[in-house]
């Protein structure tokens, strides 16, 4: 699934999330504030800023550059157990084919 939002728009809303901070009495409003400006949910402004915190080691979690490298190891890892049980069943196979009397 790919983000709706270009970097650009993200990284300009996350600007303005910081500058409003200051000016409002939580988070919790100034995402409010903002995303009322940009016309995004104040949700979506709140993880945007938790990503790019734990991205800066900030905040605790896994980086985004972290999550591709496990997402790309666990489809290799699917990929592997296919391949081995095409292995398995081949080897079965070719067995029970070598422990049959030749019809010859």
């Amino acid at each position: 699934m790919s983000n709706p939002y270009p970097a650009e728009f993200r990284e300009r809303a996350l600007r303005m999330l910081a500058e409003a901070r200051p000016d409002r009495a939580s988070d919790f409003a100034a995402a409010n504030h903002v995303a009322g400006r940009l016309g995004v949910n104040p949700e979506t402004l709140r993880l945007w800023k938790k990503r790019g915190d734990i991205d800066a080691g900030k905040g605790p979690g896994t980086t985004s550059e972290a999550q591709l490298e496990i997402k790309r190891l666990k489809k290799q890892i699917v990929e592997l157990e296919r391949a081995n049980e095409i292995l398995r069943s081949a080897s079965v196979f070719f067995a029970t084919e070598l422990g049959r009397p030749s019809s010859k």
